[in-house]
């Protein structure tokens, strides 16, 4: 049975995915591209903090005028994806009756993870977030920072307790990854289990090869090609304030 039509099959249901300031804002990206290839509806917000390291990271840029999310999830996905303003806190994901499935902080800074933390909400990713723990809906944050200060784990147990999923960006190795793409595609596929989403995305440990038919969408950027010479202004730290 195709994938295209398991998917037909399931039940569609609206997710949300933040996008932060950390490295590893691929993972976000591809959350996205997942979600959306298994018909489901995808509400994305990047915050100005996470936009910027796409363009570091990846050389992705929001093109001027914009308004569909080709240019970060590839054609294929963007019908089913909405771009949100993380400044608008009037859109729909801010308000406990809207209905989402799930929400994913993927990267998660460590200065969204203080803020939601403390229950301020002072940007719509936070408040997604605020929604979900209150809500008593999944919240999962991966967050992507090493080494850990004792305030980043306090932050981390506090959220743990109110009910989110911690899911840091750990690659595995026990798969035998042959490419990074791999390595991604194992990280997405733990934070779409903690979420609640069946997929295959990948074979699961003990699953034999002819029961696994995931596949892989187009335009995940993870060549960049090379590094771009940064100007010294664009050198300062990505995480102050609600852009990080």
């Amino acid at each position: 049975m195709s994938e295209a039509h398991e998917s037909s099959e399931r039940p569609q249901k609206r997710y949300f995915v933040g996008i932060t300031g950390a490295s590893g804002v691929v993972y976000g990206v591809r959350l996205a591209q997942a979600l959306a290839e298994l018909g489901h509806r995808v509400d994305v917000s990047i915050s100005d903090a996470g936009e910027r390291v796409l363009a570091i990271e990846h050389d992705l840029r929001r093109p001027a005028g914009a308004s569909d999310a080709r240019w970060i999830v590839g054609s294929e996905a963007a019908p089913r994806v909405r771009l949100l303003d993380n400044r608008s806190i009037e859109a729909g994901p801010a308000s406990g009756t809207y209905p989402l499935a799930a929400a994913a902080i993927c990267p998660c800074s460590m200065g969204t993870l203080g803020r939601i933390a403390s229950g301020y909400s002072s940007c719509l990713i936070e408040r997604v977030a605020d929604v979900q723990l209150k809500e008593g809906r999944s919240l999962v944050l991966v967050p992507r920072e090493t080494p850990l200060s004792r305030i980043h784990l306090d932050h981390l147990n506090r959220l743990a307790w109110a009910g989110a999923t911690i899911a840091p960006a750990m690659p595995a190795f026990y798969t035998r990854p042959r490419s990074i793409e791999e390595l991604i595609d194992h990280l997405v596929a733990k934070v779409m289990d903690a979420m609640g989403v069946p997929h295959e995305l990948v074979r699961r440990w003990g699953m034999p090869k002819s029961e696994h038919h995931g596949r892989r969408p187009p335009n995940l950027p993870t060549d960049p090609g090379p590094r771009p010479d940064l100007e010294p202004e664009d050198r300062h730290d990505l995480g102050e304030g609600c852009d990080a």
